[in-house]
Parts: structure tokens; C-alpha cells; sequence
């Protein structure tokens, strides 16, 4: 059964309705284009117009995951994500999430008021598990083929939904063994890491499959995935291409989608959502017929 209201670090983020987390990327080589390292007034601004837009989280990262992104050192990482996050903390209402997965940083963030760890290594890291089981606050298992610098070299699968659900099935049952309770626990199949269009395609058809064994927390925004069926070679090109795919996600199941671009996803969402009151079908309503949600 699935927690309805997450508490992340004394900060609520109720899954009631589909929620949005903004993106703020703080590295230099981000894929995106929207980097903030060097500007901490900069990254605190975005993040604060990103939450006026209708952003109900912030998730924060210090190291581009791109393919060829170079490596980040624990303490450029931390020194990187720190001061956004306690600035964020001070000015802010909602969650603030930590995309990392080194121990350290999850230690430092928690510690400077992050609510949330999005890990895309599922907390495989030596220590990261043990780390989360301390920290007590909601974890992010993403599922990913290889590492960030090779994963797109040439992905393959016998049976992509199959591996990607039998991945997230075994690293749940994994943090449960290691004292993280279920409720704190969502799960992302990973578009575009380690993954051809393919793919991609594939796992947000039957993103709903994934729904069932924890909520979703899905991250299209910008990807690659979105300019090949869009013709959108720039990355800020494309947020119609990725409300649209952000939509369908939701549509599909998704408790969270993961964005840059806030304010067209939330124009989206609130047109979908207003039609599905209409017909019966709005996505909790259906996700309470399948008995997945505690009203707690």
C-alpha cells in the first residue's frame, strides 16, 4: 500500500493530485542548457519562480548525468548543492529534493533541509542504502543500463519493460531489507538513461505496470527522445514536446513528473484534470479502484 502524503524532512508533499517538480540543475555541463553553478542568487531565484509557476517540489542536483558528463568530486558536489539548498529552505514552502547518489551528498543535503533523495543509481553505491535508512526521508529508485558517461553507447534489451520492472521490483525489496519503509519509496524506470527511443516509448506505454508496485516519478523533460520526435534539436526548445509527454505520463499513472520548463506542464495538467473530473477517470480515482492508495 502506498503513502498518500510523504513527509519529506517535516516538509508534506501529498500525492493526491499529479505533482510537478521543477528542475534545478547547478553543474556547468548540463544537458538542458540551464546550468546555474557559478550564480547561487541565480539557482535560488529559478528555483523560487519555478515554485510560482505551480512547482510542488525542487529537485536539486550538482552533477550532469549526460552521456561524456565528467566526473564530480564528493566535495565540489556538496559545496555545489549546499548553499542552494539552506537558501531554498529559507524562502520556500515545498520540498526540496537532493539527485544524487553519493552518501556524502544525501548527508550534507538532509542536513541543510533537503526532503527527498533521487538517486539514479538506486542507491547501488557503496553506503548509499545505509545512508537513506538513517537519513528517514523518502527515496527515488531509478532504473539505469550501464553508467551516465557510456549508457547510450548501445543499449539493449531482450524485454525492456520486463528488466526495467523486475530492476525496480528487486531495489524495493532491497530498501525494505535495509529498514527504509515502503511508503518512503518511489520508483523511476529511467527514460533516456541507457535507453533507445525504443525504449522509452515502450516503458511510457505501460508506465501504469510500474505504478503498481510504488508511485512514479517520471522524468522526460527536454530528453533526447522528445527532440528526435519533435524535429526540436535545441533542448529549451522542446517544453511543448515535453508537457505533452509529461501529460501522458500522468494520464499513465505518474504520481510526479520531473520538468524544466514548469508553467506549460501546469497548463497541461490543469486542462487534463479538468476533463477527467468530468468523466470519472481522474488518476487517483482510478489508482483507489486498483486498492493502491492509504488515505493516511
Amino acid at each position: 500500500m502506498f503513502a498518500t502524503i510523504l513527509d519529506c524532512n517535516g516538509r508534506p508533499l501529498a500525492l493526491d493530485r499529479p505533482r510537478i517538480a521543477g528542475i534545478l540543475n547547478l553543474t556547468d555541463d548540463s544537458f538542458s542548457g540551464d546550468g546555474l553553478r557559478a550564480d547561487v542568487d541565480a539557482a535560488v531565484a529559478q528555483g523560487i519562480a519555478m515554485v510560482e509557476q505551480g512547482a510542488d517540489l525542487l529537485d536539486v542536483g550538482g552533477e550532469s548525468t549526460r552521456p561524456g558528463a565528467g566526473e564530480v568530486s564528493v566535495e565540489d558536489e556538496i559545496a555545489c548543492v549546499v548553499p542552494v539548498i539552506a537558501a531554498l529552505v529559507r524562502q520556500v514552502q515545498v520540498p526540496i529534493s537532493i539527485d544524487t547518489s553519493k552518501p556524502e551528498v544525501m548527508r550534507a543535503a538532509v542536513e541543510a533541509g533537503a526532503g527527498l533523495i533521487n538517486d539514479i543509481f538506486a542507491l547501488r553505491r557503496e553506503g548509499a542504502l545505509d545512508a537513506a535508512a538513517a537519513l528517514k526521508v523518502p527515496v527515488c529508485l531509478m532504473h539505469m543500463q550501464g553508467e551516465p558517461r557510456t549508457m547510450q553507447d548501445d543499449p539493449r534489451y531482450d524485454d525492456v519493460v520486463g528488466e526495467v520492472h523486475r530492476f525496480l521490483t528487486d531495489r524495493l525489496f532491497a530498501c525494505q531489507l535495509a529498514g527504509i519503509d515502503k511508503k518512503n519509496i518511489l520508483v523511476d524506470p529511467g527514460f533516456g538513461f541507457g535507453k533507445t527511443l525504443e525504449h522509452n516509448l515502450a516503458l511510457l506505454r505501460v508506465l501504469d505496470r510500474f505504478a503498481e508496485i510504488a508511485p512514479v516519478m517520471a522524468g522526460l523533460s527536454r530528453k533526447g527522445m522528445i527532440g528526435t520526435l519533435t524535429g526540436r534539436k535545441t533542448p529549451a526548445d522542446r517544453a511543448a514536446g515535453s508537457a505533452a509527454a509529461a501529460l501522458i505520463a500522468v494520464q499513465r499513472g505518474a504520481a510526479i513528473v520531473r520538468v524544466h520548463d514548469v508553467a506549460p506542464t501546469r497548463d497541461a495538467l490543469a486542462v487534463w484534470a479538468a476533463v477527467a473530473a468530468g468523466d470519472g477517470t481522474p488518476r487517483k480515482a482510478a489508482a483507489k479502484k486498483a486498492s493502491l492508495w492509504d488515505e493516511d
